[in-house]
């Protein structure tokens, strides 16, 4: 074993099972995606720390565990159709893609827009594709999805997003004013105009660039 990998798995077993993480199927994504790989080259020794690591841009990966419990609380399944917003280096957006059937992710930034798409290229990762976009606006053309999971703290929640979840859909999102006050949601869509809503506790996102709430 690498110790890329052993990493890995150590990351699995201290940070997420350790943390009662127990989904199976996103135990076994955490384990396949190469963190590694989504950091830039001099962070490559603390790819495998549970926290939040600097990427280009003034950006953040996520760190490990959020992007588990994320990914846990939306549900997924082999069919679904999955938007995230805030791809940055495209790490979550990967291990989405061993969740789902298809996945779309949006960065605001073009140059770690072009960077995900190059990684998802060199990894063989097929089904998600990477755009250069307004994320707060998502992406009706390839709405409804099953899930939408948001990778940067607004205000409010886009109301754009609310629209382009499927009936049955569920979002993922940071909400606050600052990196003190967030909160992470669990939105569902049970019909037309009804959403349900659940709290998994504090959290510290960048913030949500992009168009109006």
């Amino acid at each position: 074993m690498t110790t890329y990998a052993w990493q890995r798995e150590e990351m699995v077993r201290r940070h997420l099972l350790g943390r009662d993480v127990h989904d199976v199927r996103v135990l076994e994504a955490m384990r396949r995606v190469p963190r590694e790989a989504f950091v830039p080259e001099a962070m490559r020794g603390r790819a495998y720390e549970d926290r939040p690591l600097p990427i280009e841009e003034g950006q953040t990966i996520s760190q490990p565990y959020v992007v588990a419990v994320m990914a846990a609380a939306l549900e997924i399944r082999p069919t679904d159709r999955v938007l995230e917003v805030g791809a940055g280096s495209g790490y979550a957006a990967a291990v989405l893609g061993h969740l789902a059937r298809e996945v779309f992710a949006i960065e605001w930034f073009e140059s770690l827009a072009t960077n995900a798409r190059r990684r998802m290229q060199e990894l063989g990762i097929t089904n998600v594709h990477v755009v250069h976009g307004d994320g707060a606006q998502g992406l009706p053309e390839h709405a409804p999805f099953d899930a939408i999971l948001v990778s940067a703290a607004g205000p409010e929640i886009p109301r754009a997003l609310l629209q382009q979840l499927a009936i049955g859909g569920r979002l993922a999102i940071p909400v606050g004013g600052g990196p003190d006050d967030q909160e992470l949601l669990v939105i569902r869509r049970t019909g037309e105009e009804v959403f349900e809503r659940r709290s998994l506790g504090a959290v510290a996102f960048v913030p949500l660039l992009g168009g109006d709430a």
